[in-house]
């Protein structure tokens, strides 16, 4: 399956987004209401879209971030939501919103602070013996370890009516989001794009060893700084208006790299392939006790956690 493929699945799960609902749409009524024609024009524009948007864009954000730890470790497991970036964005995003009072701006703010302190902190850690994928892994599990003791703490020691709130979102829940949530996500994220595409080659390079970068011109200290302060904002974004979604950084770019056969860890396929997981796993999470609408977050991880223990099986049996 090739990108092509996969843009096809992206979109043909995107019209699903638009038809789902509490009761289903057809693709037409669906596309007509889109058109501004029908008796769903408010459901579907104002409802839907914003859902299915957040879906296609997030799980792109999401598959990013993994594409770039995975290259930076040089690891299948190299992910932001083992190595514990998602947590402490969530811890960001915590304190902004038992602290500050949680306004977009402060979330958007918080969470990506979180995850910038919580990857320097592994990176300093990790540095004292020399930069190591494998090092770099292990001491981000028990930093991942730390911080969600951390966060189940400040949940418990917030008032009553924000612990229920904050316990919701941080199932990582699409439910309920609209045009008004995200404008910022979707500026962020454009900008975001522009960055990884310059960086996208270097990246690439980078993952065939530092050797070969050095001698093809790449500045290793600069590039692996731009590329971790993109990869914890592409994951920070998601997290402050969605909450922490497990599994999808993890997943996407292997897959996407496995459909697309490309060589190294490559971005474009890893976006597609979040995309396309995200959207899934929302049409899933939709559909599986209808009327109700579970977090999207507990079917990633559900899904997430059969593919996680796959691939820990065949790192151990690697020769």
């Amino acid at each position: 399956m090739g990108a092509s493929a996969l843009l096809g699945v992206l979109l043909v799960l995107f019209v699903a987004g638009l038809c789902r609902g509490d009761t289903w749409s057809t693709p037409a009524e669906a596309l007509s209401a889109l058109a501004g024609q029908g008796e769903s024009v408010i459901v579907v524009r104002e409802w839907r879209l914003p859902r299915t948007t957040a879906a296609g864009v997030f799980g792109a954000l999401l598959g990013c971030a993994g594409a770039v730890f995975q290259n930076l470790t040089r690891n299948a497991l190299g992910s932001p939501d083992v190595i514990g970036l998602d947590t402490g964005a969530y811890t960001g995003a915590l304190v902004s919103i038992t602290v500050l009072g949680g306004t977009s701006a402060q979330l958007a703010l918080g969470s990506v602070a979180g995850g910038l302190l919580t990857a320097t902190v592994i990176l300093l850690l990790s540095l004292r013996s020399g930069l190591s994928g494998l090092r770099l892994i292990v001491i981000g599990i028990g930093v991942n370890a730390m911080l969600t003791a951390l966060n189940a703490w400040i949940v418990l020691r917030a008032e009553l009516d924000v612990a229920l709130a904050v316990s919701g979102w941080g199932a990582g829940s699409l439910n309920g989001i609209g045009w008004d949530d995200l404008t910022l996500p979707l500026a962020i994220a454009a900008a975001l794009a522009t960055l990884l595409a310059t960086v996208s080659r270097a990246m690439h390079q980078t993952g065939l060893g530092d050797d070969l970068a050095v001698t093809t011109g790449v500045s290793l200290n600069r590039h692996r700084l731009l590329t971790i302060a993109a990869g914890v904002c592409c994951t920070a974004t998601v997290t402050a208006v969605a909450g922490p979604i497990a599994f999808i950084a993890l997943a996407a770019p292997q897959i996407g790299r496995r459909l697309t056969r490309a060589p190294g860890v490559p971005l474009a396929p890893a976006a597609l392939t979040g995309a396309v997981l995200l959207l899934a796993a929302d049409l899933i999470a939709q559909t599986l006790i209808a009327p109700i609408a579970l977090p999207v977050g507990a079917v990633t991880t559900a899904i997430g956690g059969l593919y996680l223990l796959w691939l820990l099986i065949k790192e151990v049996n690697r020769p």
